[in-house]
């Protein structure tokens, strides 16, 4: 199979959209008792995923710039397919172009947030100059909480992501394979009808013109 630059593309998004997903992968140990244990979340287990969270934030600035390239690139990949774009591009490629914002959305408005609010250590009352604005502030178990239900839902943005990709590659085969069909019955149908006629049909018809003639 010969290779094309929209495969490549969408290498450059699966690949970036499966780095991002092992991040949140490796998140998940210190999400999952906050959001689905039964039993009740020790306090220890906040105080270690602050420590995790803080190591994070201050880690060095090359860390978070190869992140923001990698973020690019699928986007850059993304709007390279979506050029003079064909219904499937449309509809598989443009539907993904939306869900990866919305996974940068979340990632700038919740996930940098949070890990902001973390490395400040500052929670609840202490952002609020009044005492209504304190009391709508988030603590910090909660803040912690919605950092976990951020990552799940940048999880789930990325698997649909996958999916839409998946899908356009099996709606691109399944096309390929009936083009291939298709061409396959017209080229035996031109060949019967170009196949030249037996010799034992040629010497019956040259008897009874003989025939007719004497």
């Amino acid at each position: 199979m010969a290779f094309k630059s929209g495969s490549f593309a969408t290498f450059l998004i699966v690949g970036p959209t499966c780095f991002f997903l092992g991040i949140v992968f490796s998140l998940f140990p210190y999400d999952y008792p906050l959001l689905w244990a039964a039993e009740p979340t020790p306090p220890s287990h906040y105080d270690y995923l602050e420590a995790h969270l803080r190591f994070l934030h201050a880690s060095p600035p090359l860390i978070p710039r190869i992140l923001h390239i990698v973020i690019f690139v699928g986007i850059a990949a993304m709007l390279a397919k979506l050029y003079k774009p064909s219904e499937s591009n449309m509809l598989f490629d443009g539907a993904s172009l939306v869900l990866y914002m919305c996974g940068i959305t979340v990632y700038v408005a919740n996930i940098v947030k949070g890990l902001r609010l973390v490395s400040g250590g500052v929670y609840g009352a202490e952002l609020g100059e009044t005492e209504d604005d304190s009391e709508q502030v988030l603590g910090r178990e909660d803040s912690l909480k919605v950092l976990a239900a951020s990552n799940t839902i940048l999880a789930l943005i990325l698997v649909g992501v996958l999916i839409l990709q998946a899908g356009q590659w099996y709606a691109e085969r399944k096309d390929e394979q009936e083009y291939e069909k298709l061409n396959k019955k017209s080229a035996e149908s031109s060949s019967k009808k170009e196949r030249p006629e037996s010799p034992v049909a040629t010497r019956g018809s040259s008897r009874q013109g003989s025939k007719k003639k004497q």
